[in-house]
């Protein structure tokens, strides 16, 4: 068995190392040991990881993450709990728990880390209700300064949520580094990204952009927005409805003090762009703390347009949420056993880890709160995001479509929504698999899990699609209505609703709706994960591109210039009206 030791130098212990010097080992009894450390109270769980509180052979407590033994022998699992261990050793700051020790080469292996002996964020806020503007400050530069030790070492954090934050006497400590990504590994770009938290994700990262520090700084504002509301910044549901609202920036204030709403709407921007940077609000928050006006910190691309009432209309634009529900900052809930036996009263506070004993000032440390982002290194990758967009294949796609429409409308519009629909449950089924092995790790049941749930996503899929075709419908037939009435004024012959290339417009523009529209994020996945199945290989991209651009130039010309006749079918005759209506618009 080899043990490592992280974080320093053998002969320069870290700040709260147990391996610090001083006292004789103290005698304890067997009770349950997970190598030199007992066992003295489980913390959290994840879907294949298990914290504890621990003591060392001083009697020291530590925080002691260890993989369930029926995952302890898989490769992959070993593998990520390495990356934490490597992530971890890099970081240098107050604001980070560190890692102590580590045996990656056990039976059951574990890495140790400081224990922290405080709520959860989310727990707090559900106790004691918001924080007040001098505590949101404290949490707001105590999560910056983490960030930054974080950002300097050339990782991205990606899960930054209010579960995986700590409070230690109103100080934040920042854990759970288990999907944590360096900038510098190849492997993790190839793999893509592992699913984080909705609502916490950044909507650069949900649309599949590259993983860089704007996502943890997204992270942050959306905690504060928790931490000063009480309530999830982008509501409660199925992941695809939040994920929706954050591409949006629907985010929900309701509960914000009024003069700190349009910070914190400004630092949810959708546009990555027009966000303030965290010294930028930082500098606002510490205005509000002083009872000043925030709105003058901010930089005049976050300010609200001249005449609006940003603090007023912005809790209206939230996502209504039930009352009576409780904040969740994580996807997988976390089990906490009874209160220690009394001997668990010997772990240290963290802030002075080596006289591990309370400062005379401050009450012995209760039982342990929430580590509810703990145990959760393992969480599997999401194989769609980060992967290419086939951006090419969908725009020769959208021609093509325009060229059905222009010869065909119904036939196309049928295929339409069929590819829809079919999009959407190949979505629904990926992402159902994704979060369960989230919240369970990988099982064998997962593919028959999948296949019983099918019915399930293929009705959803269609529910999702009929709701969301009423904007693009609305759409379509707008341009035709004003499509109809230009040709009707500049045409030199008689012309009427079902000419080619108002057919073409319309459609092509009502796909487009559907596309960036309402119900947009399940369609754009479901389709690029079809569109990257089917095209496989560069040359085979090309000779679709080429060919899908053909065939929607061939079928408009045509219809247009060649004036071949359309078909309606299933209809026998053109639904929409004659040429004589046209002028009279």
């Amino acid at each position: 068995m080899t043990t490592e030791l992280l974080g320093s130098h053998p002969d320069e212990p870290v700040d709260g190392d147990p391996r610090d010097d001083g006292g004789e080992d103290v005698a304890v009894s067997d009770f349950t040991r997970i190598g030199p450390y007992r066992v003295v109270q489980q913390l959290g769980e994840g879907g294949m990881g298990v914290v504890h509180l621990a003591l060392d052979t001083k009697g020291r407590a530590v925080a002691l993450k260890a993989l369930r033994p029926h995952v302890a022998h898989d490769a992959d699992a070993r593998e990520r709990l390495a990356r934490e261990v490597a992530t971890l050793g890099r970081v240098r700051s107050e604001r980070v728990a560190p890692v102590f020790d580590a045996d990656l080469d056990a039976e059951q292996p574990y890495i140790v880390t400081r224990y922290v002996p405080g709520p959860s964020l989310d727990a707090h806020v559900k106790e004691h209700g918001p924080l007040d503007p001098d505590s949101l400050l404290r949490l707001a530069r105590g999560l910056a300064e983490a960030l930054r030790a974080i950002h300097e070492s050339g990782i991205v954090h990606r899960d930054l949520k209010p579960g995986n934050v700590l409070l230690v006497d109103g100080d934040p400590v920042l854990i759970d580094f288990g999907i944590a990504h360096d900038a510098d590994s190849s492997r993790m770009t190839m793999t893509g990204m592992v699913m984080g938290t909705p609502g916490y994700l950044s909507p650069e990262i949900i649309e599949g952009a590259e993983v860089h520090a704007a996502t943890d700084w997204w992270g942050w504002a959306a905690t504060l927005v928790f931490a000063a509301s009480g309530r999830p910044p982008f509501g409660r549901g199925g992941m695809e409805a939040v994920l929706a609202r954050v591409c949006r920036g629907d985010v929900d204030l309701t509960g914000v003090d009024h003069r700190l709403a349009p910070l914190l709407y400004a630092a949810l921007n959708p546009d990555e762009s027009r966000r303030p940077g965290a010294d930028e609000v930082l500098r606002a928050l510490e205005q509000y703390a002083r009872g000043e006006d925030v709105t003058s910190a901010l930089p005049a691309r976050a300010r609200p347009m001249p005449g609006s009432s940003a603090t007023t209309v912005l809790p209206q634009r939230g996502t209504t949420v039930l009352p009576h529900a409780e904040p969740s900052g994580s996807p997988s809930p976390v089990r906490h056993q009874p209160a220690p036996p009394a001997y668990a009263a010997q772990g240290p506070p963290a802030r002075h880890p080596e006289a591990y004993r309370p400062p005379p000032q401050q009450p012995r440390p209760g039982p342990p709160q929430q580590w509810p982002g703990m145990g959760q290194d393992d969480r599997e990758s999401d194989p769609r995001i980060r992967l290419p967009l086939r951006s090419g294949v969908l725009a020769a796609l959208v021609v093509a479509l325009a060229g059905g429409f222009a010869i065909a409308p119904l036939l196309t519009l049928a295929v339409v929504l069929l590819g829809a629909v079919v999009a959407r449950t190949i979505d629904g089924s990926m992402t159902s698999t994704v979060m369960r092995r989230y919240a369970h790790g990988r099982r064998r049941s997962d593919s028959a899990v999948a296949a019983a749930k099918s019915p399930l996503h293929l009705l959803g899929a269609i529910w999702t699609t009929l709701w969301a075709s009423i904007l693009p419908a609305l759409v379509g037939v707008s341009a035709l209505l004003v499509g109809g009435a230009v040709l009707a004024r500049v045409a030199t012959r008689p012309t009427s609703f079902d000419h080619p290339a108002l057919l073409a417009g319309a459609g092509a523009l009502a796909c487009l709706t559907a596309w960036w529209g309402p119900g947009g994020p399940s369609l754009r996945r479901g389709t690029r994960s079809i569109v990257r199945t089917v095209t496989g290989p560069q040359p085979v991209r090309v000779a679709v591109i080429i060919g899908l651009v053909v065939v929607g130039l061939a079928l408009g010309w045509a219809a247009w210039q060649i004036g071949a006749p359309q078909t309606w079918w299933p209809l026998v005759d053109s639904p929409l009206p004659s040429s004589t209506t046209l002028p009279t618009l």
